[in-house]
């Protein structure tokens, strides 16, 4: 079975737009766990607008089921994930300003970069994942860095799905395959929500781990954090 990763920067946000503890960041990757997610997916920005560096010490010694830290691989960012031990780290292309992940990371262009990364963690005993597109190139270029794993970007899945989902998913599907056939783990996260993942787990084959954040977090403001929780794992069955 395909698990789920929560990602709670959402409830983070929330939490420090009014100040103080409420929505409580750690209570939530504690729930999250307690009705069924497999994994609390956090990404710590720079300027930390949703999680801070605290909640990654705060939370850590809470999680039973796998911790999983998004995010630039710079010198910070290393250490504080090192630091922690997190289960597994995916490295992302972003820029300091961004909003939200946009992109996959050009590995060729990289490489060289992404593999002394991968090698320090891997050094640590943390599974690394790297953010690509469904590229054929990048993916390539995941694997000759060492990662353990790649997480397809799939926001380009969830917008086209509305038009013609057996085209949007095409791509994700030749992806998947290859990145069995290198040995790599195949992640998947951005946009996936309940109106589509069921159908992207049926066309997608060798799925480890989806990442869903801010569109589950958004369905629990109406059905509740445990019910929310249900409905994305049923449709991962």
């Amino acid at each position: 079975m395909t698990r789920l990763s929560v990602n709670i920067n959402k409830i983070a946000t929330l939490r420090n737009s009014r100040g103080g503890n409420t929505p409580n960041v750690l209570e939530a990757a504690i729930n999250c766990q307690k009705f069924g997610a497999q994994g609390i997916t956090i990404h710590p920005r720079p300027d930390e607008r949703h999680i801070r560096r605290q909640d990654v010490y705060d939370i850590r010694p809470h999680i039973t089921t796998e911790f999983n830290i998004e995010g630039y691989p710079s010198e910070d960012f290393i250490q504080l994930v090192i630091a922690v031990k997190a289960h597994q780290v995916t490295l992302v292309p972003d820029s300091i300003t961004q909003l939200t992940s946009d992109h996959g990371w050009d590995t060729q262009a990289h490489l060289s970069f992404l593999k002394e990364v991968v090698s320090r963690f891997k050094t640590e005993g943390i599974r690394t994942s790297i953010f690509v597109d469904p590229d054929s190139s990048a993916i390539e270029g995941a694997m000759e860095a060492g990662a353990n794993r790649i997480e397809l970007y799939t926001e380009s899945f969830a917008k086209g799905y509305t038009v013609d989902p057996i085209r949007a998913v095409a791509p994700f599907k030749e992806a998947a395959k290859l990145a069995h056939q290198l040995g790599l783990g195949i992640n998947a996260g951005h946009d996936l929500s309940l109106k589509n993942l069921r159908f992207f787990h049926d066309h997608v084959q060798y799925l480890d781990e989806v990442s869903i954040g801010h569109a589950l977090i958004a369905d629990s403001l109406y059905m509740g954090l445990r019910a929310t929780i249900q409905d994305y794992l049923y449709c991962l069955q």
